[in-house]
């Protein structure tokens, strides 16, 4: 009696919970793990990404990173073909048109405020390469370093997303900025930003896709930290800092075609030549190069070389385009070379010209063959003191020659009061670091 009792209140436990268990709702995924399965979220693991190194999943850092991809991966008909990016908070806090600092130029931003060089090789398919750049602008790295990452991992991943760029367009323009300073109390101690900066130029060193600016000293003081003035928090920079930025890369832009592509009109004063046209390179050539600074492993000119009616020279360093005379960056990241006038200036002469170069920029102007340094004096020296220098800007350099010396200004400044000549000589520009761009090139006979 008892156990028919106990099995009768068996048999109705069981059949109310089945009932209760049919009118509970299916559980749903909670709303993390649908964030987890979303493919533009961060992956759960790092088990199978490319790369190595840090990659941040902060809560807030993970909402930030899935909401500007899916935004961006709704734009990627509207963004094709634009001139993309690619970087951390210190990109991302540009804006999405870079504040109107590239007029005419059709921007796309893809800077994600806290990414690592590894967050950005994972995401580099959909929002960069699926855009079909016309060109790629670089900084990444210094979130690498808060998370301790060692300088050659960081280098490691960003050799990869060079060679997946590459692979992409083998013609694609990419300009790398280095790491810009910071301070080792933001965990980005300046000899590790150095240490980072050498490994990318030694990544794609003598690679002539690549263009390396010097965004470093442009920003460093002179314990290599960044400067409050245009950093105040000593890692992401002001207005001040963003037009530095802006200055710095748009001359390389400009010759790349992204910028100033038309010619400025400009007559010369009364009794004034031009020597250079501003559309190729007639009236100037190569020099062979002496047989005693032939040195195994560098370039030499052989013999000499004229570059009449040809836009640039045979080597590609010396290019004229838009009325100017364009030194380009060279791929090895230095190399001395020079370009001279075919013809000599023995008689008593004033040469005007303008110039205007990228951060740490070297050049130099030959007066009938002795050099007179041609820098972005404030950070290359050795004019370091000026007041009139137009930092990245055009500054016109005034040199009057009388019998064997030189009177030599750059915006109304003496460089050099009695700079010694010998008697005759052609005039020439020089290229070493950086990109220099000369125009206006014209002389008076006194």
């Amino acid at each position: 009696m008892i156990r028919a009792m106990m099995n009768s209140f068996s048999r109705s436990i069981l059949a109310v919970a089945i009932a209760f268990s049919v009118t509970l709702p299916i559980a749903q995924p909670s709303a993390v793990a649908q964030q987890k399965a979303s493919p533009l979220a961060i992956p759960a693991a790092d088990d199978g990404l490319p790369g190595e190194g840090p990659i941040r999943r902060y809560e807030w850092f993970s909402k930030l990173w899935e909401k500007k991809r899916g935004a961006w991966a709704k734009d990627v008909a509207k963004d094709q073909g634009a001139l993309v990016f690619l970087g951390d908070s210190i990109t991302q806090g540009w804006g999405p048109q870079m504040k109107g600092s590239f007029p005419g130029v059709k921007v796309a931003n893809r800077g994600i405020s806290g990414d690592t060089t590894r967050g950005m090789l994972i995401r580099l398919q959909e929002d960069v390469l699926s855009l079909n750049p016309s060109g790629v602008v670089m900084l990444m790295g210094t979130n690498d370093l808060e998370e301790m990452a060692e300088p050659d991992v960081i280098a490691a991943n960003f050799k990869l997303i060079i060679d997946a760029l590459k692979k992409h367009n083998a013609e694609m323009p990419i300009i790398v900025c280095e790491v810009m300073p910071s301070s080792a109390t933001k965990k980005r101690p300046a000899d590790k930003i150095k240490a980072v900066n050498d490994g990318f130029k030694a990544a794609v060193k003598g690679d002539p896709q690549i263009t390396v600016v010097d965004t470093w000293t442009l920003f460093a003081d002179e314990n290599g930290d960044a400067k409050k003035a245009e950093f105040p928090d000593l890692l992401h920079p002001n207005a001040a800092g963003y037009k530095m930025w802006a200055a710095g890369i748009t001359p390389v832009l400009a010759t790349l075609g992204f910028l100033e592509n038309e010619t400025e009109e400009f007559t010369p004063e009364e009794g004034f030549e031009m020597i250079f046209n501003g559309n190729d390179l007639t009236g100037w050539g190569f020099h062979a190069t002496p047989e005693k600074r032939r040195k195994p492993g560098r370039p030499f000119v052989d013999k000499d070389i004229v570059f009449d009616g040809k836009t640039v020279s045979n080597d590609g360093r010396y290019l004229a385009k838009n009325g100017k005379l364009i030194v380009t960056t060279p791929p090895e990241g230095r190399r001395a070379q020079q370009i001279w006038t075919t013809r000599e200036f023995p008689k008593d002469f004033v040469l005007k010209l303008e110039f205007r170069a990228t951060p740490n920029a070297d050049s130099g102007i030959f007066i009938r063959k002795p050099q007179l340094q041609c820098r972005d004096y404030p950070l290359a020296g050795p004019y370091t003191e000026l007041e009139n220098y137009k930092k990245q800007d055009w500054n016109e350099v005034v040199i009057t020659v009388k019998g064997q010396v030189a009177h030599c200004t750059c915006n109304g400044e003496v460089l050099e009061a009695a700079f010694e000549l010998p008697e005759t000589g052609p005039i020439g520009l020089e290229g070493d670091r950086g990109q220099m761009e000369y125009r206006r090139i014209r002389v008076r006979e006194l």
